[in-house]
């Protein structure tokens, strides 16, 4: 038995480092590629980049292709959308766990069908028009917002049913009143959902193409995405200077990965009991 185990595990293992190695050929193919002159990038193989190493493509793709402005962008943008959606979703997660009525029930279903409704681009560009908020940064802030919100309601909701009403009865009895309550003993508690809401709203935000390219017009504004999006345009011939591009907006989404994968993933199963 133990010797079976043993090869069920090694076949696992085998299996679970192939999947791992096919997953990772495309950003090898980008980071290496990223290190070569134009004319071996051209070939697009994973052959390890030839001495010296074009460590100049990292330099001429920020300066090319304006990434310190878009990066600042990006970061407005996702830190803005970051702190309204968690904020927002807990608040509203916290009422609607809480307080189970008719009427809160429905309008905590209303809120997590926009996980499955399409996104109507035209109504939104009326919207935003009338607002005067279209082509501004926080148009697009609050648009993000909108669109994270419905997920990060669901994923906070099923987590706070899991903390103890008694928590609140004893806070009250003792004098808190409603925002105290909240942000003093609530709030505290539900650092693993907060955790999980903040890295996806960030990771969703700095990854979201489609709506800057509708609601933001001017290039100034725009994010990382976009800037990939334009640079292939203009020097789509050198694979070398695409492939930095993609690497230099690809590494703030893997090191935010990478950093709080342990959040999401505790959060995820903490609020997935109970809901």
């Amino acid at each position: 038995m133990k010797v079976k185990k043993t090869i069920l595990t090694i076949i696992r293992n085998l299996i679970a480092w192939i999947f791992s190695a096919v997953c990772l050929i495309p950003l090898l193919l980008i980071l290496f590629n990223a290190l070569k002159d134009k004319k071996a990038a051209s070939k697009m193989n994973l052959f390890l980049p030839e001495l010296p190493i074009q460590w100049s493509n990292l330099l001429t793709v920020i300066e090319k292709g304006k990434l310190v402005t878009s990066f600042l962008n990006s970061l407005i943008y996702s830190l803005g959308s970051v702190v309204l959606c968690v904020f927002l979703a807990a608040l509203a997660a916290y009422v609607l766990s809480r307080n189970r009525t008719r009427v809160n029930e429905f309008l905590y279903m209303f809120i997590v069908l926009g996980i499955t409704l399409p996104i109507n681009y035209v109504a939104l560009t009326k919207v935003l028009q009338f607002l005067h908020l279209n082509n501004t940064a926080v148009g697009i802030i609050l648009l993000y917002t909108a669109m994270q919100l419905p997920f990060m309601t669901f994923l906070i909701h099923g987590f706070v049913a899991k903390v103890p009403v008694e928590l609140d009865e004893a806070a009250v009895v003792d004098g808190c009143g409603p925002l105290r309550l909240f942000f003093l003993i609530i709030f505290p508690l539900l650092k693993p959902a907060i955790a999980t809401a903040t890295v996806l709203t960030f990771l969703n935000t700095w990854n979201e193409f489609v709506s800057p390219l509708y609601f933001l017009n001017r290039s100034e504004q725009w994010p990382m995405t976009l800037s990939v999006y334009n640079f292939f345009g203009m020097y789509f011939k050198d694979w070398n200077l695409v492939c930095a591009d993609i690497l230099l907006t690809s590494l703030p989404v893997l090191l935010v990965y990478l950093f709080g994968q342990k959040y999401i993933v505790s959060g995820m199963t903490a609020g997935a009991v109970k809901g």
